[in-house]
This record gives C-alpha cells, structure tokens and sequence, in this order.
C-alpha cells in the first residue's frame, strides 16, 4: 500500500494509533453519567449489566461490518463513501449534511458542555463560564490538529491514556477499596421496574456511539486492510470491559437503588471511598475524557467534509489539504466552528438527542452497504465480517428496532432529527443545479 493515497493523505496513523481512536471516539461522558439513566429502566443489577454487555456485542458486530467495510474500501470519508457508493451520491450527501448539522458539530458540542461543566466545578467558575470555556475546548482540540494528524494523535493516545488511568481508578476504588459486597452487584431493586430493553438500551447505546470514526482516517492509516479490522476488534472489546467493569464498580459502592438515584455515579462512588477530593479528581477524569472524545469527532468528521469537497459535493475550498502538514484544515475549521456555535446556543441537550438518533441510523445503513459490496464485488477481501450475512442483519435489524422505537417513545426529538435529514434533499438537488459537475459523483 502506498504511503500516499489518491487523496493526498499521508499514511501516518499507527496500529497503537487507531486502537486508541477506537477506544478515545467511544469513551467519552457516557459511562460517567448515564449508568444511573439505565438502572432506572431496570430491575436489578444482573439486568442492567446485561444491557451494557449486550449493547457492546451489538457495537462489536458494528465495528466487524465496518472493519470489512474500511479492509475494501481503505480511503479517507467512511460511511460517506460506503453510502455514496452502494446507494448512490444522495444518500453520501444525506449523511454528509446530517453529520454537520448534528451528529458530529452536535456530539462535539454537547460533550464539550460536560467538559466545561466539571471544568468550571473543579476550578470554582461562575456557571456563566461553561459555554465559553466549551467553546474555547472546541478551538484548543481544533488548533493542535491544524498542524498534523501525527500531532493530533500524539495528543489523542494522551487523552484516551489518561481516561482509562480515570477508569483504573475508579474500577479499583469501587471493587477493592469500598468494601463492597459482590453478591448485592447481581442483586434485584424491588423499587424498580422493567421497562424493555429498548428503555434502558438507549441511554447505553449512547455510550458506544464513535466505533465508525477510525473509517473516515482509513485513508491516514498505515496498512488498512490489516490494521482496521485488528484495531476495531481489540479497541471494542477493551471498551467492553471498561464499561462492565467501571458498571460492576457502581453497583458494588451504590447498590441498584443508589445507582438509579444517582446523577453523578463516578463522583458519588469516589467521594464516598475519599471525600470531596475524591469527587474532584474523578471530575478531572471526566473532563478529560470528554475533551479526548470532541477531538477524535472533529478530526473524523473534518475528514468526511473534505472527501465530500472533492467530490464536488460540498464547496471545493473544504477538498483543500495543507500543503506540508496534508490536513484538511479548511474542513476542520468549518466543522469546529459550527460546533462552536452550538456549544454556545445551549442547545446541547437537544443536539445530543438529535446526534444520538442520527448517528446509529447512519451506522445501521452504513452496514446495510455491506450487502451491496457481497454482491456486486464478491466476497473476496482481505477482511471478512465472520457470520455472514446473519452479523449484519442482527444490527441493522436491531438498531432498527431501536430507530422504530425512538421515533415512537420520543416523536418530537426524533421527528425533529428526521426533519433535519429530509431538509437536506431540496438542498441538494439545488446543489447540483447551481453545479452540475456534482452529478460527476454519482
């Protein structure tokens, strides 16, 4: 494989490099905050253990498909140019304005709110300080990688290296320090209820959202065909442990009850084993785990635009690399900067109900391309999604259901998500009309 793509791009990235993509893209402020969502919605520790674990195989079958996916097409632009591809420029436009509207400009900024939340508590800021200083994370995260992939890597395995020694922390505090019993982990809550998988499924699924994110660098990544799929399926099942485990840890301090009642577990498990200083270093934890994760979105998402640029697609100007640092920095800066004005709308509450419910549509039709590639290309590749074709149906089917049932439990939010996505089609019909040199892409 050569070290230059078409593109332009310079393969640079490392196996340790996309590994810690994987791992820095899914862990982000969702297994610090949204375990106690999810015990609410079930009725015992068993039950809610399970739902992580099952909800992390499902996003393991997700990332097998993507690693076929990435191994024949080894380019820069991921579930765009899989969608371009198997269903035409349309559906590559779709999820090219969705990703930029919502579901990366979204994640970045809701998460970078959470940053600025712990941020502000842990220096004893004024609440009037969080949307700036998430605003200035956004441009922090979009400076460094302005000057190289390489850079922005470096800094990347930093932040999802100090983020697990955050999860070592609070694993050990939890199971070892606590004097936990590990029967009353599995224990029933007579208090609660169960709702359906789906019900506690989602605000767990949001936790493992990010497992396609490696795909839009695969043109930056030495020997795709051989790294992706290796770096997708040991990144996601180190994501697997850490969310069973850091799960088992909040069950063993706080019980099922003391889970559900709980807003800040990650806080509540290290201020009960150290006091207020506990709770203090776990927040700076979490804010470095969230400002890891809006760098990996901005850095992938900076990448789809471009390859959209150059397929004349989106403006020509975002096609642009930097001449000596080969990064698609006019891309980065549009992207970051949208993100930046919804960190400060405030919206972000919305927008991470808007990304969340955009994101897994877009991975379920982005393995749904799987068939098309089986049966238009064969099943020849250097890699193969083992279980083939019933892996990929069980996750479109699933996230499917979960789509279904979104729209059904939460019509405004999701209607709304839908909406934004529809809008894009009058959009890009007169995209085409004002430059018909985009009909060059389909």
């Amino acid at each position: 494989m050569s070290d230059t793509p078409a593109s332009g791009y310079v393969r640079r990235l490392s196996s340790w490099d996309a590994a810690m993509i994987v791992v820095g893209g899914i862990i982000g402020g969702g297994i610090f905050l949204n375990p106690g969502i999810a015990a609410q919605r079930t009725e015992s520790g068993l039950a809610l253990l399970l739902v992580w674990v099952g909800a992390g195989v499902l996003t393991l079958i997700g990332a097998l498909c993507y690693a076929e996916l990435g191994a024949r097409r080894p380019h820069a632009g991921g579930s765009y140019v899989y969608l371009r591809e198997a269903f035409g420029s349309l559906a590559g436009f779709l999820f090219g304005w969705t990703m930029l509207l919502v579901i990366y400009s979204g994640s970045a900024a809701a998460v970078a709110t959470i940053f600025a939340s712990y941020a502000s508590g842990v220096f004893g800021l004024p609440p009037g300080t969080v949307k700036p200083l998430a605003a200035g994370a956004l441009v922090f995260v979009a400076g460094i990688n302005l000057f190289g992939l390489k850079l922005g890597a470096q800094v990347q395995n930093l932040f999802t290296l100090l983020k697990l020694l955050a999860v070592a922390v609070l694993v050990v505090c939890g199971l070892f320090l606590a004097g936990a019993n590990g029967a009353g982990v599995l224990a029933a809550d007579p208090a609660r209820g169960n709702v359906g998988f789906i019900g506690a499924a989602l605000p767990v699924l949001f936790a493992y959202s990010g497992f396609t994110y490696l795909n839009n660098l695969a043109g930056e990544v030495r020997e795709p065909q051989r790294t992706l799929p290796r770096s997708l399926f040991m990144g996601m099942l180190l994501v697997i442990a850490v969310y069973a485990l850091v799960n088992v840890a909040y069950l063993a301090v706080l019980g099922h009850a003391g889970l559900a009642a709980s807003t800040t577990p990650a806080a509540d498990v290290m201020n009960r084993v150290f006091g207020p200083i506990g709770a203090k270093l776990i927040a700076i934890g979490i804010a470095i785990s969230t400002l890891g994760f809006c760098n990996i979105t901005l850095v992938a998402g900076a990448r789809v635009l471009q390859v959209m640029g150059e397929d004349g697609l989106f403006f020509r100007s975002v096609a642009k690399l930097h001449p000596q640092h080969r990064t698609p920095n006019v891309a980065l800066l549009l992207l970051s900067g949208w993100a930046v004005l919804l960190a400060l709308s405030g919206s972000y509450g919305q927008l991470l109900d808007y990304a969340t419910f955009g994101d897994w549509l877009a991975c379920a039709l982005g393995v749904a391309t799987l068939f098309w590639y089986r049966r238009t290309q064969g099943a020849e590749a250097s890699f193969r999604v083992p279980g083939y074709p019933l892996l990929p149906l069980i996750f479109v089917g699933v996230v499917g259901w979960v789509v279904i049932e979104t729209m059904r439990s939460n019509p405004v939010n999701a209607g709304i998500g839908v909406l934004i996505m529809l809008a894009g089609i009058p959009v890009y019909y007169i995209w085409r009309r004002l430059f018909p040199l985009a009909a060059s892409a389909d």
